[in-house]
């Protein structure tokens, strides 16, 4: 399929800026603490992205707690306020629907510590910098003929 039938690989201009837009205005809803929620109160959240559909009507709020460690409760505390924070969310955003909110913990910082720490091991290290370069030719003596 081609033209408008065919799924786009990548998301639209569109897509990606009603996600930044939802993005910014979860971060002031969250750091105004106007949720009725004890767990959510200044609550330590870092929203890394937001995914919308292509018909903007859902969205996916990656999130992770500040600093590192188990969301697994601020996760809870914010999928019982998903009603309320998408509420408030149309309130400061103009579109035509407001989007139903889904929240999922971002692993991808997770995925980036481990890929650290192995590089850094002494033994990924030495095999790294035992690589011969891939600029020099093999074919070309060392020294002066």
């Amino acid at each position: 399929m081609t033209g408008r039938d065919a799924a786009p690989t990548e998301p639209s201009q569109r897509r990606l800026r009603v996600g930044e837009e939802i993005r910014r205005t979860l971060a002031r809803i969250l750091e105004r603490g106007t949720l009725h929620d004890p767990a959510l109160y200044h609550a330590p959240v870092t929203i890394s992205e937001v995914t919308v559909s292509p018909d903007l009507r859902n969205a996916t709020v990656w999130i992770t707690r500040l600093g590192g460690g188990d969301a697994t409760d601020l996760l809870a505390a914010l999928k019982r306020n998903a009603g309320r924070l998408g509420g408030l969310l149309a309130r400061d955003i103009k579109l035509k629907y407001a989007p139903r909110l889904q929240f999922a913990r971002d692993s991808a910082f997770d995925t980036s510590s481990r890929i650290d720490a192995l590089l850094r091991n002494p033994v990924v290290r030495n095999d790294i910098e035992a690589e011969p370069a891939e600029d020099a030719d093999p074919e070309e003596p060392d020294g002066p003929a």
